[in-house]
């Protein structure tokens, strides 16, 4: 046993002398272990991240390891777990996806879903779109027997929200957006909220992570004011989207499409739905 802990503080100095200066820079940071530390410091440890997650280490210690809420991680498959299991708590994360930075909960859960409403400041009767993690999965909570075949899979993933009925065999509580027998569905072209969204075997409540009426965010910092309301902040810098949201787009009647809002990718989307053979019904007002 002495030989085995003599060995061990031997490679621990070694490792100490090769990588004093950036070990000392993060005195005080919790030991989440030395592949944690390579995401954090790629400057320090040979590059090779993109430059939007070249983490600083001031952003790495928001309150990593106390248990409060606002504690701020990349948005990175490692920490995909850890964000299932804040949902399935009933918490609520911040999350950036192919658009915005949005706040998500478990759709299922009513307490959740209040305290998005209660974060955002927005009324109840703005109904919340869904995620969720595959296009396969939209028929577990909507109608989708009347689009043309091939459709749904041309526009996700992507910036675009469907709206579909309901049905009598979705699987969404009625408590979500009651009242409404319609339901706007998200399958965002973003890894990081995919896995969570498949890893929860639900689906995600999803909105904008602002205040209600607010420009949206494309960075964390955009929201830095409601960190303490979310149990996780995943960051992924800096969005490309200039605060455009996704299109929403109407398929509810057969043969038929509405934008109800006009996003990112809009013109790719309208000649998706035409190629189709999808007449459009109208702009929404």
């Amino acid at each position: 046993m002495n030989v085995i802990q003599t060995t061990i503080a031997e490679r621990l100095t070694l490792l100490n002398s090769r990588f004093s200066p950036s070990l000392r820079a993060l005195r005080g940071v919790p030991k989440f272990g030395f592949v944690y530390l390579l995401q954090c410091s790629s400057t320090r440890f040979g590059g090779g991240f993109p430059k939007k997650m070249a983490w600083s280490l001031e952003r790495c210690n928001v309150n990593l390891g106390t248990g409060k809420l606002g504690v701020v991680r990349p948005a990175t498959e490692v920490h995909a777990e850890e964000a299932i299991e804040a949902l399935k708590a009933g918490k609520v994360i911040a999350v950036p996806t192919d658009t915005l930075y949005g706040f998500a909960c478990d759709a299922c859960s009513t307490e959740a879903v209040n305290r998005i409403y209660d974060i955002k400041g927005r009324k109840h009767t703005s109904p919340l779109a869904i995620c969720v993690g595959d296009v396969s999965d939209i028929k577990r909570f909507a109608v989708t027997d009347h689009l043309p075949h091939g459709l749904l899979d041309c526009l996700l993933p992507g910036p675009v929200t469907v709206v579909l009925r309901r049905g009598e065999s979705s699987i969404l509580e009625k408590s979500l957006n009651p009242g409404l027998d319609s339901i706007g569905i998200r399958v965002p072209d973003s890894n990081f909220i995919r896995i969570i969204a498949r890893g929860s075997r639900s689906a995600l409540a999803l909105t904008s992570a602002n205040l209600s009426g607010q420009p949206s965010s494309v960075s964390i910092k955009d929201f830095e004011n409601l960190w303490e309301h979310c149990a996780y902040i995943y960051d992924n810098g800096e969005l490309p989207s200039g605060c455009a949201g996704s299109t929403v787009v109407d398929l509810i009647k057969a043969g038929k499409y509405k934008i109800l809002r006009a996003g990112s990718s809009m013109e790719e989307t309208v000649a998706i739905l035409e190629r189709h053979k999808l007449v459009d019904d109208g702009v929404a007002s």
